[in-house]
């Protein structure tokens, strides 16, 4: 019986297989085999898996990078192939593929003109993204000087000047330090109650296990758990208790009302604190002190567009396949001469003109008017002046 495809799922995969062949078409892996998944709007899933459990290939298919073997796999109702949907996803690689020689805001400003953005939006943008990433200091450094994490940063950064609807993390945090990893856990929640869908893929399972609503583990191309975290790590048959230090004799006691009641006391011992806190608040303290680095200091606020209610604009290959009208010649109109008095234009000609040159007016000898009939002239043109400036006047 064929499967159905659930439209309202941001991502759907049905049975979906992937048998990667060698030159000769016979088979030599199966990376996927009868993949089902569904990743529902505005939630955080995580796939997790060891190496070589398939979560690569299943990305790059839902990226429309790779195809399957078998079954089918949509992305906002089409398939991944369809162009429509390529505006609408960010995505950053396990690696970072940016070009050495741009620095930060140059890269920025790259990718947000592939999206088509006009200069002030980018520049808007770029700006938020690098206070948010933590890069404003260094973003006229190369990129090829940064180092690993703060390469990622720039990436993440990269990912998100579209302001996507769907966004692919694929090992965010690798080689990031701690605070990057706090802020960059501290983005995913806010991103996903603005109502972006995120894909996390990760090796650090404490990170995936405090941001991600759901998850599903992979291991030899099969899934082999799914479901929210609360309930796959929910341990059955004990209970945990917290509670103020208290003294050896109210433990005895706590350990009598136990056993009388048929049960054992496991463990007893002081909670501590996780090695993360401790790291944050000592490099808190640093930053107090206004102590200088030389590395990515701590990020700011989200950039404003992510929080912004998303807009149902339409994408950048709708607007590029959409028929463009031939641009009509445009006829230069004649701009009209300042009318000049009389008075000044009658001046103009009476005015003797300089010649150009002195060779010329060495070879050309004109004939000189006569005295009478010069004055004559003058003094018609003179009446002319007259009577030009009498109707201005």
């Amino acid at each position: 019986m064929q499967s159905t495809i659930k439209t309202d799922s941001v991502i759907e995969a049905s049975k979906v297989t992937k048998v990667f062949r060698d030159f000769w078409l016979r088979e030599k892996v199966t990376a996927v085999d009868q993949l089902d998944l569904s990743i529902r709007p505005r939630e955080v899933f995580g796939l997790l898996g060891p190496n070589g459990s398939g979560k690569s290939t299943t990305i790059k298919m839902i990226l429309g990078l790779l195809f399957p073997s078998k079954g089918r796999i949509t992305v906002f109702g089409k398939l991944p192939t369809d162009v429509r949907v390529k505006s609408r996803i960010g995505f950053l690689p396990e690696e970072s593929y940016l070009y050495p020689f741009l620095d930060a805001r140059e890269t920025l400003d790259f990718y947000g003109r592939l999206f088509q953005q006009n200069s002030r939006e980018r520049r808007r943008r770029v700006d938020m993204l690098l206070d948010m990433v933590g890069l404003s200091s260094v973003a006229y450094r190369r990129v090829g000087e940064y180092s690993k994490g703060m390469q990622r940063r720039i990436g993440l950064a990269q990912a998100l000047i579209n302001d996507p609807d769907l966004l692919i993390l694929d090992e965010p945090t690798s080689g990031m330090d701690p605070i990057g990893t706090k802020e960059f856990k501290d983005l995913i929640r806010t991103l996903a109650s603005r109502g972006k869908t995120i894909l996390l893929s990760s090796h650090l399972l404490a990170d995936v296990e405090d941001v991600c609503d759901r998850v599903c583990i992979l291991y030899g191309g099969k899934r082999r758990a799914i479901g929210d975290v609360d309930d796959l790590l929910t341990g059955k048959g004990s209970m945990q208790l917290t509670t103020d230090e208290l003294d050896s004799q109210t433990l005895d006691q706590i350990r009598t009302v136990i056993a009388n009641s048929g049960r054992q006391l496991h463990d007893v011992s002081l909670p501590r604190v996780r090695l993360e806190e401790l790291f944050l608040r000592i490099v808190k303290e640093a930053q107090d002190q206004k102590i200088e680095t030389g590395g990515a200091i701590a990020g700011g606020e989200v950039a404003q567009f992510l929080r912004e209610n998303p807009q149902d604009g339409k994408s950048v290959i709708e607007q590029l396949v959409q028929p463009v009208q031939p641009a009509q010649p445009q006829v230069a109109k004649p701009q009209p001469k300042p009318q000049q008095p009389a008075a000044e234009m009658l001046k103009e000609l009476v005015q003797p003109t300089e010649p150009a040159h002195a060779e010329q007016n060495s070879q050309l000898a004109s004939p000189k008017p006569s005295k009478g009939s010069a004055s004559a002239d003058r003094s018609v043109l003179d009446s002319l002046i007259n009577k030009a400036r009498d109707g201005e006047a």
